[in-house]
């Protein structure tokens, strides 16, 4: 059904009755072949009261994700502008609290995407990201948007922890690990 409504946008359907419903039904035809064939990677069942649960806080991490992009596209753009700019590459190694495969890669791609950031690695036995900065020179401050990022995440995919629960120390440029 989600995919028959993509269907309706992406083909830019007209607004008459009769053609969105055309439209409408080769969206279905498109989108039910598509939803078969990637059935496994579905859950048994769908549990909808903690899919609606899920919802604000899935805006929550978007509007804090979208905040920190354009926070960092400012901040990148004015490393490249300004003459004299510092940039002291480091690569962080933040373990995470989510634990799930949907938390870790939601996590990893925000990362990534962020300007001036970018997933290296994935450490399964640590469960930690290697996190390459372009300006390393106060790793806390470079984690805390993650760390926020993360506590949206243990809410929105259900983990064991709960927000605010005490993260693992980073490790800055493979230094020693807390002990994990």
């Amino acid at each position: 059904m989600g995919l028959a409504v993509l269907w309706l946008f992406v083909r830019d359907a007209e607004l008459a009755l009769a053609p969105l419903f055309g439209q409408f039904l080769g969206g279905l035809a498109v989108g039910l072949p598509i939803a078969f064939l990637f059935r496994r990677f579905y859950d048994d069942r769908i549990d909808l009261r903690r899919l609606l649960h899920a919802v604000p806080y899935a805006l929550l991490y978007l509007l804090t994700f979208s905040r920190e992009v354009i926070v960092a596209n400012v901040d990148v753009a004015y490393r490249v502008l300004a003459p004299g700019s510092t940039i002291e590459p480091e690569v962080i190694l933040i373990p995470l609290r989510v634990e799930s495969d949907f938390g870790v890669t939601t996590i990893a791609n925000s990362i990534t995407i962020t300007p001036g950031t970018i997933t290296q690695d994935y450490d399964a036995e640590r469960n930690a990201l290697y996190v390459h900065v372009i300006d390393g020179r106060d790793p806390e401050a470079v984690v805390a948007p993650i760390r926020t990022w993360e506590d949206y995440a243990l809410l929105i995919f259900d983990e064991e922890l709960e927000p605010g629960s005490p993260a693992p120390e980073i490790v800055v440029d493979g230094g020693e690990t807390d002990g994990r």
